[in-house]
C-alpha cells in the first residue's frame, strides 16, 4: 500500500479524482440524452486504438488516430444542441442560481393549484391552449416572438391569456419560477410524427420544446378538450386534473429539491452503474497515459550479431559474445516489449581472414521506436575471422 501510495502521490490523486468526475458528467450527460450506444461505441473504438499502441501496430495506430480526428469534429456536429445544453447548465446552476431558485419555488403548492385549475376549466370549454413552465434548463433561446408579462401566476390571468379571439389566444405562455413572463411565444415544432400521430400545432410546439429542454409542457386541445403533458421528449394525455396536479407536483418537487436535500449526494447516488465505469474508464487512462508515461530504465543483455560476412570466411572469435545495454523510455513500451528483437550487429565490410576490434554505438543496436540508449558495456567488440577450409 506504502508502495502505491508512493507512486500515485498527493497530484495524482487529484488527478484521478478530477477525471473521474468528469468522465462521470460525461456518462450521466450521454444517459440523459439517450446517447448511451454512442459513448459506449466511443469507449470500445478507444479502448481497440489503446491495445493497437501498446502493441505498436502501426498501420491500425494511424488509422485510429485519423479516425479520432474525424469524429470529434462529427461528434461536435451531431451533439451540437445537446453541448449547447450541457453548457447553459453549466453556467446556470451555479449555487447563487440555486438559492435563488429555492427561494422562489418556496411556494409552488399554490402555483399548481392555480395552472391545475386555469387549465381544467379551459379544457372543459375546450379552449386550446400552450403552458411551457421552464426546469432547470435555459428556454430562452429557444423561444420566438412573445410579449414581455412578468405577472403573478394566477387563475384568472392564464384563462384571460387564452381567451378565444384575443390577441394573446395563439402562441404559448412560459412561466418561470412565480411569474408568467411572456405570452405569444412560439416555440420549437416536434418532427416525431409517430408520437405526435395526429395532434396538432400545439402539440408539436409542446414536444418539440420537451425534446431539446426538460421543461413542462401543457397542452390543452381545443377539438377534444383533453390536456396533454410533453416532458423529456415525450407526450402524453392525462386522465383527468389529478393525474396533472400529480405530473406537475413530481415536477416542482424534482426541480426544486426541499432545502434540506443534498443534489450533490443524489447526483452520485442516481448514477452508480457510471460512477462504476468513470473509476474503471480512469485508472485505465492513469495506468496507460500517466503511470507507464514515466521514464523508466532496463537493462538487457544482448547477442552480438555479424552481418554482410563474406561467403569465404567463418568467425572463429567473438570477444565478448554479449553486451549489456540500458535503455530508457516509457513505462508502457516496456510492457508489451519483445526482448528478441533487441540485438547488436556488427556489420563486417570488405572483410579479410585476420583480427578486426569495432566500437558498438547506438547504430549498431536494433530497438524499438521510443526507447533511448543510455548506457554500453562493453562498447567494442573483438572479431577474428579465418578462411573456410
Amino acid at each position: 500500500m506504502a508502495e502505491l501510495w508512493e507512486t500515485v502521490g498527493v497530484t495524482g490523486l487529484i488527478d484521478i479524482l478530477v477525471m473521474t468526475l468528469f468522465i462521470y458528467s460525461l456518462l450521466v450527460w450521454f444517459k440523459r440524452t439517450h446517447a448511451g450506444f454512442a459513448a459506449l461505441g466511443l469507449f470500445m473504438v478507444g479502448a481497440a486504438y489503446l491495445i493497437a499502441r501498446q502493441l505498436d501496430l502501426l498501420l491500425t495506430t494511424t488509422m485510429f488516430q485519423g479516425f479520432f480526428a474525424i469524429i470529434l469534429i462529427a461528434v461536435v456536429i451531431i451533439f451540437q444542441e445537446e453541448i449547447k445544453r450541457f453548457l447553459e447548465q453549466l453556467a446556470s446552476r451555479s449555487l447563487f442560481r440555486r438559492r435563488h431558485q429555492r427561494r422562489i419555488f418556496s411556494r409552488w403548492e399554490r402555483r399548481v393549484d392555480a395552472i391545475v385549475n386555469a387549465v381544467h376549466s379551459l379544457a372543459n370549454d375546450r379552449i386550446g391552449a400552450l403552458i411551457a413552465i421552464r426546469g432547470k434548463d435555459p428556454i430562452v433561446r429557444h423561444l420566438n416572438g412573445g410579449v414581455d408579462l412578468n405577472g403573478e401566476v394566477s387563475e384568472q390571468v392564464l384563462e384571460t391569456l387564452f381567451t378565444p379571439g384575443a390577441p394573446t389566444h395563439d402562441g404559448a405562455v412560459i412561466i418561470e419560477g412565480n411569474k408568467i413572463t411572456e405570452f405569444s411565444c412560439y416555440l420549437p415544432l416536434s418532427k416525431n410524427l409517430r408520437k405526435l400521430q395526429k395532434a396538432g400545432t400545439r402539440h408539436a410546439a409542446a414536444l418539440g420544446l420537451a425534446e431539446v429542454t426538460d421543461a413542462f409542457c401543457i397542452v390543452v386541445s381545443e377539438e377534444k378538450g383533453t390536456i396533454s403533458v410533453a416532458r423529456n421528449g415525450d407526450i402524453m394525455v392525462m386522465k383527468d386534473a389529478e393525474e396533472l396536479r400529480l405530473k406537475l407536483e413530481a415536477f416542482y418537487q424534482e426541480v426544486t429539491p426541499p432545502l434540506e436535500s443534498k443534489p450533490f449526494q443524489n447526483f452520485f447516488k442516481q448514477n452508480y452503474r457510471e460512477m462504476l465505469l468513470a473509476i474503471a474508464a480512469t485508472i485505465i487512462l492513469w495506468f496507460f497515459f500517466v503511470h507507464e508515461s514515466k521514464i523508466d530504465y532496463r537493462t538487457y543483455i544482448l547477442p552480438v550479431e555479424l552481418e554482410n560476412v563474406p561467403a569465404t570466411l567463418v568467425a572463429k572469435r567473438i570477444d565478448p559474445q554479449e553486451i549489456e545495454v540500458t535503455f530508457s523510455g516509457p513505462r508502457r513500451l516496456f510492457l508489451f516489449l519483445n526482448e528478441k528483437t533487441l540485438k547488436v550487429t556488427v556489420k563486417i565490410f570488405n572483410g579479410r581472414e585476420g583480427t578486426y576490434r569495432r566500437t558498438i554505438t547506438r547504430s549498431n543496436i536494433v530497438f524499438p521506436e521510443g526507447l533511448s540508449v543510455e548506457y554500453i558495456q562493453p562498447q567494442q567488440v573483438v572479431i577474428q575471422f579465418a578462411e573456410k577450409q
